[in-house]
């Protein structure tokens, strides 16, 4: 298994909106929006920020429930396997594939689509994966069952899931991937 994650060349990979300040988040969508109005981060409303901590606070308290290692208080960003859907998020898209043996996974939690629709209240379809948060051991059940989003549902028609997401709680991988951005 790979892990994707999916940036714009210009912004550099693993930034985040939620580990700055609210005021520099603003700023920071502003400036997506003004720069860079072909993006997909130029779409999101202005409380995206507001929300996505709340659910972040929502992962993280899931995530210490279960047992999971949480080494940094904002998780970095990524998938399992390629997204198509998402390698189009960017006006100048590039990813970092990393293998999931790379990682501790216990520093890992998976939800089976965003953690955003995931955790809605109005996403109510009855789906047993809807509201979850789920260990490495876990998801790969989910997988086995489901099978990856994207290989049934890249357009979005069937649902919000178009991806597994992951939420990677520590730096020790990651850090050694940004060193070649820098």
């Amino acid at each position: 298994m790979n892990l994707y994650h999916y940036f714009d060349s210009r912004t550099g990979p693993f930034r985040s909106l939620t580990e700055v300040s609210a005021e520099e988040a603003k700023k920071l969508m502003e400036t997506i929006k003004k720069e860079r109005p072909n993006s997909q981060c130029a779409e999101r409303h202005d409380k995206y920020v507001e929300y996505r901590h709340n659910c972040e606070s929502l992962l993280r308290g899931e995530f210490a429930a279960k047992g999971g290692i949480i080494e940094i208080n904002t998780p970095h960003y990524m998938v399992v396997e390629h997204s198509p859907w998402l390698s189009t998020w960017y006006e100048q898209s590039e990813h970092i594939k990393i293998p999931i043996e790379e990682f501790d996974t216990r520093t890992l939690s998976f939800t089976y689509g965003d953690s955003m629709p995931t955790f809605s209240p109005s996403v109510n379809d009855g789906k047993e994966y809807r509201k979850k948060l789920y260990t490495y051991e876990e998801i790969l059940k989910v997988i086995e069952k489901y099978g990856l989003p994207q290989d049934w549902n890249d357009d979005g028609k069937f649902g919000p899931e178009r991806y597994i997401e992951v939420h990677v709680w520590s730096d020790k991988t990651v850090n050694k991937y940004l060193s070649e951005y820098k």
